[in-house]
């Protein structure tokens, strides 16, 4: 498996190659944002690659949305397709360097680049010290998509909830149900709420 660092992620987007691209918002995510009452929240889409989403909300009205990728490629592509989209909140950051608080984080096919355990047990860690209290992580994990050696790396439904269940108290992980076509039967819909005291992770 190749060494999965910044160089091989720019690489990719340099080349057009990330097959796993939808090509837009889809259809999960898009049904998310129409339900969500404000627009004020602090949201962050982190591995963003060609952020549809936060194209997506941007143009919704959602102002307080920063994208994070640590391969400037596809962040210079963004701005060029989304001139109106502030330039400060793009982040070209490792994710795991990051410091800022959030009301609301995407997952988007972000979780999916990281292949080891360990990496996704900081993952998770790494969220619930992002989010705001009862901030929520919200997103699509891929489960059952028969690519062994990826990426995308998938896992199962089980196995997320005991990765999420360390450092969250609230982890809802469920089969999506309106996956667009290519996808149907192989995501899980994750809405993750933050502990409102961080001594849960001590416990």
């Amino acid at each position: 498996m190749a060494d999965l660092d910044k160089k091989y992620w720019n690489d990719r987007y340099l080349q057009n190659n990330f097959p796993w691209d939808a090509g837009a918002i889809t259809s999960p995510l898009k049904a998310y944002f129409d339900q969500l009452e404000t627009k004020h929240d602090r949201i962050l889409i982190p591995g963003a690659g060609n952020a549809y989403e936060a194209a997506y909300l941007f143009e919704s009205g959602f102002t307080d949305v920063y994208v994070c990728d640590w391969a400037e490629a596809p962040l210079q592509q963004f701005q060029t397709q989304n001139p109106k989209f502030p330039k400060e909140q793009l982040i070209i950051s490792d994710f795991f360097q990051l410091a800022q608080r959030f009301d609301l984080i995407v997952e988007q096919t972000f979780f999916c680049t990281l292949a080891t355990t360990e990496q996704r047990a900081s993952y998770a860690q790494k969220m619930a010290e992002l989010l705001h209290p009862g901030g929520k992580l919200i997103g699509l994990l891929f489960e059952n998509i028969g690519i062994p050696d990826g990426p995308p790396f998938d896992g199962t439904q089980a196995e997320y909830f005991h990765l999420f269940s360390k450092y969250f108290k609230k982890v809802k992980i469920e089969p999506c149900y309106n996956s667009i076509k290519p996808r149907a039967g192989k995501e899980l819909f994750i809405q993750i709420e933050a502990p409102y005291s961080m001594n849960y992770l001590k416990s």
